[in-house]
Parts: structure tokens; sequence; C-alpha cells
């Protein structure tokens, strides 16, 4: 039997979530279930009572995975169970790890691996913000240390009023959608995209989430306390204190005057701090007297070394690595242009980070269909990040796509995505290659994916750039530094690090992590500020190089064309199992696709020229075509019956010619004068309004014999009169002259 534990968050709305302990997966040092409607995540959390040998850091594991169970579906493909992990699990993982990981004791170096699964879907809640929560209640359940409680909420706002954790549905007509990770008394993490908000008002959606993610911090406080919690004690490291202080004495000041060298080069920067570790190391175990030393802790005392000097020359002296001010933006160059094969392309350099990026046009064939467990659809604008490991000079050959890259790329792709024009007609795939980085190469993509995007003739509401802003704070008094555009050794060594991307308008995305307690909305705010007349500086940079989209698409770009039709008329286009549709696309070398849209179907025209554009969009306006009473058509001998003949005056359509339509003179046999593929003109003359059946007549076309009874249809003939020079005959929709008899 089991005796389990409930707690209740009430989110004032009518909504409640619910944790329960000690029912499910009773053997892990923590288990919750978290239940918000129909929607439920099971967390584990497990950890090793002892360190491995020579860990001196947190080896720490967040997994994320949805059930296709939990909706009940299957999963597609033939094996029909769930393999590897989405996109979209992937980034709640990242979003869950990056809040916990701080929060976990420096010394505590046991691995621990956080296991989040979604055990049960409903229609109205989406899972991934309670992920946070979930692994959050897991660990304040158990005897791991951890200096939170944490959670995670999903604060949107909805005709101007903020939200927490809204459906998909209502989060389809937000303007902010951020996740906002925090414990009691922190913010921690912010991802999230806006659409061109300002400063102020994200920080208000901040306040807001953090207002609410206190309320959930309490009851997780109150869970443990019922329990009785108490945290295992542990003992992962030994420390040298003389050899700490020795490290100190003999390399601080060499490490300060490297970094006060302001170098630009960063292998020789970090080829030079290195050496002062590697002579302090040759000179204490070499010789007469050497001393027999513990190499780990001299890296780990080093490393502190390193960030104190870093730190205190920025604070101190207001310099940085580079040489730059804490506000100064690296020098920026780019080039448009620069791949022939793709649609688009652009370089965007900025320091040492680098980025090659292109652009492809496709047609809706080149969608990407989503078929997760919470999320089906398909997407329309595409963002791949790629890292490889020679833009950092590591001699590594990259082994499948890494969660960095999937992360990195999801910023760039929500800060550039809602700046595509309305009703684009093309699918649009950005690749971003690295080809070096020293800092912020997601932000390189984001300019580099505007340069590549004007460049391709993509008329995008308004240009987004992108910049990553830093912090260094001073424990023991309130001084800090805000950092624009940092390098990679002040992300590493710094307290924060904060990626805004933006228009001359506002803030279209933004990921913030956190690495110290105590940040104020003060800071924030200064970041924030600061971020903007960065962002304002490089999108300068980017107009420099290209202001406006091309005029035309390249010329390997295919030329799509749009057309609505009637929903009853998308079988005729399609024809029975697609014979109409693949012979059109056979015959003119075009690609249609055909999508229905309430009373309507949305029919797409895709090929590599004009000409086979205009064929195309001919064939289908000819199925789709009502027949008119009194146009004159050319059109096909179909069949042959005793009574007359049936002929095709549009694709699928057919009409009765009476034995006593086709001449003026009486006809015995119909094959006298037809025969089965001849091409005839003629001209419709009644559309049966009960049945749809279509009369038409030759005769009334031909010239009428002299005495002959005037009158149209079963021989009552009206006098046409003289015959004019050229008339307009339709063809399938196009137009023909007719010549003058005997002509």
């Amino acid at each position: 039997m089991y005796k389990a534990v409930n707690k209740t968050i009430d989110l004032g709305d009518g909504r409640t979530i619910n944790i329960e302990t000690g029912k499910l997966a009773k053997q892990a040092d923590g288990s919750v279930v978290v239940k918000m409607g129909d929607t439920m995540l099971l967390a584990t959390v497990v950890s090793a009572r002892e360190a491995a040998e020579n860990v001196d850091f947190m080896p720490l594991s967040v997994d994320y995975r949805e059930k296709f169970s939990a909706a009940g579906r299957f999963p597609g493909g033939f094996l029909k169970r769930e393999g590897r992990p989405s996109d979209d699990e992937i980034l709640t993982a990242r979003l869950v790890d990056r809040v916990l990981r701080p929060l976990f004791p420096d010394n505590y170096h046991a691995e621990t691996v956080v296991m989040i699964t979604l055990i049960s879907s409903g229609k109205d809640e989406m899972p991934d913000c309670l992920a946070g929560l979930a692994a959050s209640a897991a660990l304040a359940v158990s005897d791991v240390p951890f200096n939170g409680p944490i959670s995670e909420v999903r604060v949107s706002r909805i005709n101007g009023k903020f939200v927490i954790n809204p459906s998909a549905e209502q989060l389809a007509t937000a303007d902010i959608d951020i996740m906002v990770g925090a414990s009691y008394e922190n913010i921690m993490m912010v991802e999230g995209e806006m659409d061109e908000v300002s400063e102020e008002e994200m920080l208000e959606a901040i306040k807001f989430a953090h207002d609410n993610i206190k309320v959930h911090c309490k009851i997780q406080e109150e869970l443990a306390t019922e329990l009785g919690i108490k945290k295992r004690e542990y003992c992962h490291e030994v420390n040298d204190e003389q050899l700490r202080e020795l490290i100190w004495k003999e390399t601080y000041q060499k490490a300060y005057d490297t970094a006060r060298s302001l170098t630009n080069d960063k292998q020789l920067r970090v080829s030079s701090f290195e050496k002062i570790k590697e002579d302090f190391v040759a000179a204490y175990s070499e010789g007469k007297e050497a001393k027999e030393i513990n190499k780990g802790l001299i890296s780990r005392y080093y490393h502190d070394v390193e960030k104190e000097a870093m730190r205190r020359m920025i604070l101190d002296d207001g310099v940085r690595l580079d040489g730059r001010t804490t506000t100064q933006i690296r020098q920026i160059w780019g080039e448009v242009g620069y791949l022939p094969g793709s649609h688009g392309s652009a370089i965007f350099t900025r320091g040492e980070t680098q980025s090659l990026t292109s652009v492809t046009l496709g047609t809706k064939m080149d969608e990407k269909i989503i078929d997760n467990v919470t999320l089906k659809g398909r997407e329309r604008f595409l963002l791949h990040y790629n890292f490889p490991p020679f833009s950092t000079g590591e001699a590594k050959v990259p082994r499948g796509l890494s969660r960095r890259e999937i992360g990195h790329g999801n910023l760039a792709h929500r800060g550039l995505k809602r700046m595509i024009p309305e009703g684009f007609p093309y699918i649009v795939r950005i690749v971003s290659d690295i080809l070096e980085s020293n800092g912020s190469s997601s932000m390189a993509t984001v300019c580099a994916g505007t340069m590549a995007m004007l460049d391709a003739g993509i008329k995008l509401k308004r240009p987004v750039s992108g910049i990553a802003m830093g912090l260094i704070t001073d424990k023991g008094s309130d001084k800090f530094a805000v950092l624009s555009d940092i390098l990679g050794d002040e992300d590493h060594l710094g307290d924060m690090d904060f990626k805004v991307t933006g228009t001359t308008k506002g803030i279209t995305a933004t990921q913030m992590d956190i690495k110290v307690e105590g940040l104020s909305y003060e800071v924030m705010s200064k970041a924030l500020q600061q971020a903007k007349e960065g962002r304002a500086h490089i999108l300068g940079k980017i107009l420099e190089v290209i202001d406006q989209p091309r005029e035309d698409y390249k010329p390997n770009v295919p030329r799509i064309v749009k057309m609505i039709i009637p929903k009853d008329m998308i079988g005729p286009v399609i024809g029975p199992g697609g014979k109409i549709i693949q012979q059109i696309q056979a015959d003119t070398k075009a690609t249609i696709s055909i999508e229905e849209v309430g009373d309507f179907g949305h029919v797409e025209i895709s090929a590599p020229d004009k000409d086979s554009i205009d064929a195309a969009i001919a064939r289908v306006r000819a199925i789709v075509a009502i027949p008119e009473v009194g146009e004159i058509y050319k059109g096909k001998v179909k069949s042959i019956v005793q009574f007359g003949a049936f002929i095709e005056i549009m694709p699928g359509k057919e009409g009765l010619l009476h034995v006593s339509e086709i001449d003026w003179k009486r006809i015995e046999n119909p094959e006298s004068v037809l025969k089965v593929g001849d091409i005839i003109e003629v001209k419709l003359l009644e559309v049966d309004q009960r049945s749809g059946k279509l009369k038409l007549s030759r005769k009334v076309l031909l010239p009428k014999p002299e005495g002959q009874s005037s009158g149209e249809g079963k021989g009552e003939h009206s006098d046409r009169g003289p015959r004019p020079e050229r008339s307009e005959s339709k063809d399938h929709g196009h137009s023909h002259s007719l010549r003058k008899p005997n002509q």
C-alpha cells in the first residue's frame, strides 16, 4: 500500500495545479506527479551516493519525454514506439536544466538524473510550462541537496492582459510568449518571443510571472516540511588551502597582466592564460625540490584566479579583455550574395564570431510536418544552426546534432519568424553555419539571417538585429557592470548571459540565464536599455550592407502562384486517384498542391519558369470554369451514339450534341460526319437546371443555307445573319479565333 500526499496550487481563475507524491516511482530518490486539468507529468530524481573520481563539476542530466499514449495516439513510423527526443522535447529539457543547474551546491559532484515524462495529455494545457515545477518538486521531496525550490511558468499577454500557463488556443493570439524560471528570491531564466514589444512591457511580464512562481515555491516548501525531508550529507571535494593560497600568490598578478594585454586574438589570449598555469606546474613539479601536487586542484584554483582577474579589471578599470569599454560593440563587416547557388546568402562577422548563412525558398511540398504528442501542424519557416568544432579551433569531427545547436537555432528562429510578411507564398529555410565563434553566435545568426533574407528578395516587415549582453557583479558591494556584445570568456566567467533580438519597433525574442543570486530589476532594466542601443548600432551596420530587399527573386527561385477555387471543384481538379492533377503536372512540369480551407480549396502552383506556370494555371482554370450559355467552345468528340455525340468542352465537362444540331442538313448517321477524337467548335445552348446536362449545337456556327427556316435548337434556329470575320472560341480556358467558312 502507499500513502500519497497532495498539495494544490490555486491559479486564481478556477484552474488548479496538484502535486502528488508517495504513489508512483517510490524507489527513486524523489518522485512526484504534477497534474493540471487532464495533463499529468511524472518527475523523478536519482542521485548517486558518491561522486566519481576526479569529477569537479556537477554531472547533471535533465531529460523530458512525451508519451504518445498520453494523448491516446500511436507513434508514427514502422516501429510504433517512441524513439529519440524531438526538438521540442530537447528544448523543454534545456529550459529546466538551465534553472536547476546553478542551484546545486558548488561542491556537490554526484551524478544526478532528473527525468520528466508526460503521462497524460489534456487538450487545454501545455505541459512544457509544468516541467520545471515537476522537476523541482521531485527534488524537494528527495534528500538530494538543492538550493531551491524553483518553478517555471509561461506568461502570455492576450488582448492586453497577462495570463499564466495559457492554452495553445489562447497562445495563438498572444503578443508576448515567454517562459520564466525563478526561485522565491531570484529570476534564473527567461526565454521567449514577442511581437515587437518594449523593454518595459517585457519587464512587466517577468514580474507578473515571478509573483506566481513565489506561490509555487511556498507550496513545495510546505510539502517538504510535511514529509520531514532531510538532505543527505556528502563530502565530494578535497581541498588544499595552502595550495590555493600559493596559486593566488604566484599567478594572480600574471593573470591580471595577461588580461590587461588587451589582445583581440582569442587563441593567443587562451594560450597566454594557459602558459601561466603550465609554468606554475613546472615550477613545483620539477627539480630537486619537486612537490607532489594535485593538477586537478591547480586547474580549479587557477580558474578562480582567471575569473577574478578579469572581473577586477572590468569593475575597477572599466576595461575588458579586448580593450573595449562596457558599451562598445566589436568591429562588424558583412557581405551578401556570397553563395551564387543559394536563393539568398550573407556573411556576418562581428569580432571573432562569424556566420555564413543561406536562404532557400521552397514550395508547399517543402513544409515541415510536425507530429508530436501535444503539437501537430506544419511549419513554413525553418532555421537550422550548425556549430562545427573548427569554429573554435577544435580537432574534432561532429557526430550528430547537439542540444546546444537545437537551442541556439530555436532562439534565432523565434527572433526572426514574426517578421516574415503575411501571406508569403514560399517556405523559407535558413541555414546558419558558424565558421568562427567567440561569443554570441546565435545573435550573429539573427543578423546574417536578416541580411540573407533581404538578399533573397523577402520583403520583411522590418529587419532584425541581435546582441548578447553580460554582467559582472561585485560580491559584498553594489558595484556592477553591464557588458554589451560579450566575448566567450565574458560569458563563461560572468554572471549573466542575456540575448535580445528586435527591430526598430521593439523586442522579438529574448533568452536570459542568470548565474548569481539577488539580481535586481534595476540591473535587468539597465541591461535591456543598453541592449537596445547595441541592437540599433548593429542594425545600422547591417543596413549599410543591404538596406532593402532585392526587387525580384533570383533566377533559380521557383515561381509560385496561388488560386482559390470552390470546395466542390477540388475533386475534379484532383481527378479519380489523382489522375487529372498528375497529368497536369506531367504535361506542364509544374507542381500543384491543394489544401481544403473552409468552403474553398487553396491551390498552390509552382514551376521553374513562367511558361510552365501559365500552362498549369490555364489547365486548372479550365477545370473549375462554369460553362456559360451562349459561349462557343472548342471541344473533343468523346463518344458517338445513334442520336448524336458527346463533346468534352472542358476537362470533365461533356455535353450532348444532338444529331439534329450537327448540321443544317439532315444527318442519318452521326459517324458519317464525326469521329471520336475530332476537335470541333460548338455553342452551349442550354444547361438543364435539374440535371445540369449541357445541350450543344454545331450547326448554329455554320452558314445557314438559303431558304432554310430560322431558329436555334431542335431545328428552330434564328437567323444569325452574316458570320463575323473573327469570333472568340473557348478551348479549355484559352481563346481561339474562328475563320470564315471555306477558308
